[in-house]
């Protein structure tokens, strides 16, 4: 076996025996390596750009328009550097959160979602549709605003669960790849969504296809002056965090839906019904999305208008970095809305082109979540102590020794 070979399994095999320290103190590596890459990408782009106040002069190369540090001590300002930047920040932090999560939900039972965003569309319509409905006949008021909010996010997971399970049954009992799909729902969501909107159940006075304004007792209350931040959206999107992490590692239900995408056979094998549970499993990821929906809509919103931001596969980044676990869902939505809202802060404040900006968003995501990707991948390939190839290898091992001693 060549020396690269053997390099590249020993760091499989210590990327998946990795403790919870070790894998931090990569994250923070990679980020540190990330924000180094983006500086000097960043720097040299400024040669090539048109400033009126460029910040240096190097002799044969010209003029840069872009000072590195500045660009990121704007993004950190942007998004933490006052109340209102804060408040737009946990806002995102809030949807990503859910969106998160219900990538997470499928990965840990070895299913791919990619079609959150379509969940989420679909939750959001009719979230907005149901508080448009039940706003007309309940008092406006807190009593009003008690019961027409949580109806309205109860409909969106309903909604989005549904279209969950669609890729879920098609999965269990057809074995269509859960992966072409979703992706293929998204669209199919999205175009649904788009024609009643335009057609039927939209505001048809407007030229934008867009709902009514939700009415004022349907808006979850702002914490943050200068951002719809409500800290009830993200106390509830923190318990709904630990109760999927709980529902994972402490309930024989938890424990199936893990085993049942994981190992359909074994599982089936088990005495667990493998097809129902991949079912359900897909249920409930669709029904988070369908709840990044209903809250995008009471939050942030006020409406369903066309064109919603691509949270739902921002929540695949999120769900990466996190390593599919659901408590490393906060920090990877916060560090990802940090960035989102960081990166606005850039685009209006240095007129650095959103597509630099960008770049450098994807740069930190990609060091950070390769790590894991890589430990993901080793896990399943049977890397680590515990895994199949080290059990392999010790058999082997065991057997050539026999061997020797016979001979």
């Amino acid at each position: 076996m060549s020396d690269w070979r053997e390099r590249a399994d020993a760091s499989l095999d210590w990327l998946v025996d990795s403790s919870a320290t070790q894998r931090i103190a990569v994250s923070f590596t990679a980020l540190l390596f990330a924000v180094l890459v983006g500086a000097v990408l960043v720097f040299v782009s400024g040669f090539v750009a048109d400033c009126p106040d460029p910040f240096i002069l190097l002799p044969g190369l010209g003029y840069g328009c872009y000072n590195p540090v500045e660009v990121y001590w704007t993004m950190i300002t942007g998004a933490f550097g006052s109340l209102g930047a804060l408040g737009r920040t946990l806002q995102e932090t809030t949807l990503l959160l859910f969106t998160g999560l219900s990538v997470a939900v499928a990965f840990r039972a070895g299913l791919f979602n990619i079609g959150t965003q379509g969940q989420m569309v679909l939750g959001a319509l009719a979230a907005a549709l149901t508080v448009l409905f039940l706003g007309e006949f309940v008092p406006a008021n807190a009593l009003g605003t008690l019961l027409v909010i949580p109806v309205g996010v109860v409909v969106g997971a309903v909604v989005g669960g549904v279209w969950g399970a669609i890729p879920g049954l098609m999965k269990a009992y057809a074995d269509a790849h859960e992966v072409i799909t979703t992706i293929m729902l998204n669209f199919v969501a999205m175009g649904i969504a788009f024609w009643a909107v335009q057609n039927h159940v939209g505001n048809l006075e407007t030229d934008s296809v867009q709902t009514h304004t939700i009415p004022e007792l349907a808006r979850l209350p702002a914490l943050i002056d200068g951002s719809r931040f409500s800290i009830y959206a993200l106390v509830g999107a923190l318990l709904a965090t630990v109760g999927i992490y709980l529902l994972y590692t402490r309930t024989v239900l938890g424990y199936e839906l893990r085993t049942s995408g994981i190992q359909e056979a074994a599982a089936e094998y088990g005495g667990v019904n493998a097809k129902r549970n991949i079912v359900t499993s897909m249920t409930l990821s669709g029904a988070l999305g369908g709840i990044a929906g209903a809250i995008y809509v009471t939050m942030v919103q006020y409406r369903w208008q066309a064109g919603m931001p691509a949270l739902g596969f921002d929540g695949i980044a999120v769900s990466i970095l996190a390593g599919n676990n659901p408590l490393g869902v906060i920090p990877a939505a916060l560090l990802f809305g940090g960035m989102k809202s960081g990166s606005v802060a850039i685009d209006i404040s240095l007129g650095v082109p959103n597509e630099l900006v960008e770049v450098l968003r994807g740069l930190i995501i990609l060091f950070i979540a390769m790590p894991e990707f890589f430990r993901m991948i080793g896990k399943r390939a049977g890397y680590g102590e515990r895994g199949e190839r080290f059990e392999e290898s010790r058999s082997t091992s065991e057997g050539g020794s026999d061997g020797g001693e016979q001979s």
